[in-house]
């Protein structure tokens, strides 16, 4: 951590010496260092690949150290190029807020938003208020990325959103700021399809057998942790079939029959598939998520992310 911080210094100090570095292209530099393709960035910045090369040659010249690792199949990148997001970032946000002191009126806010969430969280409650966000703020662009939940809290703290839809983790970092927007109630889930997990379970008597029901929970996350300290508790062992990432992947290998899962209730409740999953009533019951928007604390006051936390102003902070 000593090593990039003092690396993004010395870029820092010599990008800023320098004075020739403009914000477009670091806005260049941000997008390919998320997307780590030419091609998608070059077409969603209205340039062609070349000139995204060209532009990204003239940055590292002037750095000083190549930003990226690239090859015929891929892009990745270097030490310098890592601590030197931090600077591009840090530098195209400042930028952005001069911009809208000068403007000083909140109704006509300019700039870009990035936001992510899981895909059940897109096209539930982020829906209603992305309407809302878009008629009073028609100026701002909103990019959104889904994609597994566990991600959200990480691609925040990495900078790779503004702001996130996510589980409030048990322990929240002193980095973040919370806004509690539902509760979703975590639950197990089994198929209404004849297969071979149903054999080992009573939903009349509420008798299942454990050690022998094949699972499928989340690799990673909040949901993960629960889960594992849910069967802890009861001293069972239990017998993994899959590990996947999304909670929609989950419901979807229930549904076909695979194996028992555990989800937010919302994933159910929003699903194409509700008719194909059956609720499992369990002792004790998941503690359940709550689930709301989540920023770090040191750019809560960027008046895009500002903006849109006003728009949840009616529910408590967590």
């Amino acid at each position: 951590m000593l090593v990039a911080s003092n690396m993004y210094s010395g870029l820092k100090k010599r990008v800023d010496l320098g004075g020739i570095v403009d914000i477009k292209t670091l806005k260049l530099f941000l997008h390919l260092y998320q997307t780590l393709n030419f091609s998608r960035t070059s077409e969603a910045c209205h340039l062609s690949p070349s000139t995204l090369s060209r532009a990204i040659k003239r940055l590292e010249d002037e750095v000083g150290e190549p930003l990226f690792h690239r090859d015929q199949r891929s892009v990745q990148p270097t030490k310098a190029g890592q601590a030197f997001f931090h600077y591009a970032q840090d530098s195209v946000q400042r930028w952005e807020k001069f911009r809208q002191s000068l403007r000083g009126n909140h109704d006509n806010l300019h700039g870009e938003l990035s936001m992510y969430c899981s895909v059940t969280a897109s096209y539930s409650f982020l829906a209603e208020l992305l309407v809302r966000f878009r008629e009073r703020y028609p100026n701002i662009d909103i990019k959104l990325r889904t994609g597994d939940a566990a991600e959200s809290i990480p691609k925040l703290i990495n900078g790779e959103a503004d702001v996130v839809i996510a589980a409030r983790p048990d322990k929240l970092s002193a980095k973040l700021s919370f806004k509690a927007m539902t509760t979703a109630p975590l639950i197990f889930i089994a198929p209404v399809v004849d297969c071979h997990a149903l054999n080992y379970i009573n939903t009349e008597k509420r008798e299942f057998q454990w050690q022998d029901i094949p699972m499928i929970l989340s690799e990673r996350g909040l949901a993960r942790d629960r889960v594992d300290n849910w069967f802890k508790a009861k001293g069972i062992k239990p017998k993994i079939y899959a590990q996947v990432s999304g909670n929609e992947a989950i419901a979807s290998m229930v549904s076909l029959g695979f194996g028992v899962g555990v989800v937010p209730n919302l994933v159910v409740s929003n699903s194409a598939l509700a008719q194909s999953i059956q609720t499992l009533s369990v002792t004790p019951q998941l503690e359940p998520f709550s689930v709301g928007i989540c920023t770090l604390k040191r750019k809560k006051q960027d008046p895009l992310i500002a903006a849109f936390w006003r728009l949840t102003d009616n529910i408590n902070d967590a």
